[in-house]
């Protein structure tokens, strides 16, 4: 009888678990993955080249773009980097804004991946509830800033505007009685922190919804336990970062070790795995959803107490108020050659990086002085956890490479960009 040779499968492009745009070339003995070959560029867009075409300030909505389950977070390294070569100074309200906005974007990054984790892997109903609570949070990113994903809020000296004073409501439509209107408007009575500190109120409540959903189910723990298991060492030498690295039991996270913003003025702690397999870094980003609401109700607190400015005053960087631009010379000069040309920023280089729900999101940036960047280099989290498929896959099954995936949280965005 013919002997059985190892045989290639294509795995993907089409498949979910990568949102389409990951092709996997697998070689397989029977069910045994020995190698995984990712292929990227389907998605490519040339981030870093369309940068140095454009203004400073209309880079800003390329960010969101990259890791578009984590826009904000993208935005604020950017604008950091930007912030070192400008050697400009952001409001402590702005900090605390950012901060908070961070960490609902920690909420709605992880949410989506418990949500299709969980329906890589067979389970239907978690998707459906994470989605409820992402709603929420795009409430809150559409009444800040005026969109509902790419909200293009942060900017050089602060963010785009403080936070409004009254909710959005729900009105009355053909498919929306009276009655459902008023009890969707119920939390929406008060301003945007109102609704934030309400959202933080019930989110505990459905953490552990999810927790009763898989944590201890049988299935779940079936699939995930013992797959892509990676030893702090080897984690450490593929230059992992976020729940990746602290899955398999390292303590780094640059809140903590290299705090920026308000950081080191707030509590929260660090969660850490054991064994470094897939079960661990699930549980992992669970406790870190509990440790971002507990950010988050912080911020709410300092924020009520403490009105105040949300950008900078140096009209080099940002624009003056309408009033003082149409009633003083020097503040319309100003206004026009920021709307115009843009900031000039000082040459030289600066990296910033942030504690991305993915890891560490890096932006290395060179000026030469004019108005836009001379080269832009992003370090996205999830091309060194891609980078990493082929060694956590080998000798597993065809099945796993999907929990593999799953676990690496990967949004093609930042690899190909």
């Amino acid at each position: 009888m013919a002997e059985i040779k190892n045989y290639t499968l294509n795995f993907g492009p089409q498949h979910p678990a990568a949102h389409g745009v990951l092709r996997l070339v697998l070689e397989l003995d029977g069910e045994v993955i020995q190698r995984a070959d990712p292929h990227i560029g389907l998605l490519h867009r040339a981030t870093e080249k369309l940068a140095e075409t454009r203004t400073w300030i209309q880079n800003v909505p390329y960010m969101d773009r990259l890791d578009y389950v984590s826009m904000m977070v993208n935005e604020h390294a950017y604008v950091m980097a930007i912030e070192k070569l400008l050697d400009v100074e952001v409001p402590i309200r702005a900090q605390y804004i950012r901060v908070m906005f961070d960490e609902l974007t920690r909420l709605l990054n992880h949410l989506l991946w418990v949500g299709c984790h969980g329906l890589d892997v067979g389970a239907m109903a978690i998707f459906l509830y994470a989605f409820r609570d992402r709603e929420d949070i795009f409430d809150m990113y559409e009444a800040v800033s005026g969109a509902r994903m790419h909200a293009a809020y942060y900017r050089p000296g602060g963010v785009y505007r403080d936070l409004p004073e009254q909710m959005p409501l729900y009105t009355k439509s053909a498919i929306r009685s009276e009655g459902a209107v008023k009890r969707l408007n119920e939390n929406r009575s008060g301003s945007l922190l109102d609704f934030i500190e309400d959202f933080s109120n019930r989110f505990p409540a459905n953490v552990d919804e999810y927790n009763n959903l898989l944590t201890d189910n049988r299935i779940w723990k079936q699939r995930l336990v013992g797959i892509g298991v990676v030893t702090p060492e080897r984690a450490l030498q593929m230059g992992f970062t976020g729940p990746m690295l602290r899955g398999s039991g390292i303590e780094w996270d640059l809140r903590k070790k290299q705090p920026y913003e308000v950081y080191d003025k707030l509590d929260f702690d660090i969660p850490v795995g054991v064994n470094g397999d897939s079960y661990d870094r699930y549980l992992v980003r669970m406790e870190e959803m509990r440790q971002s609401n507990r950010i988050i109700a912080q911020c709410v607190k300092w924020l009520r107490a403490n009105p105040g400015p949300v950008m900078s005053d140096n009209h080099k960087v940002a624009p003056p108020k309408r009033v003082d631009m149409k009633t003083n010379m020097e503040e319309l000069i100003h206004h026009f050659k920021l709307f115009t040309e843009g900031i000039h920023v000082p040459a030289g280089e600066a990296y910033a990086a942030v504690e991305h729900p993915k890891g560490e999101f890096g932006i290395y940036l060179m000026s030469d002085g004019a108005n836009k960047p001379y080269r832009l280099k992003i370090r996205a989290p999830g091309f060194a956890h891609l980078a990493a498929m082929d060694e956590m896959s080998r000798g597993h099954m065809i099945a796993d490479a999907v929990t593999i995936i799953g676990t690496q949280d990967i949004v093609f965005g930042e690899i190909d960009r």
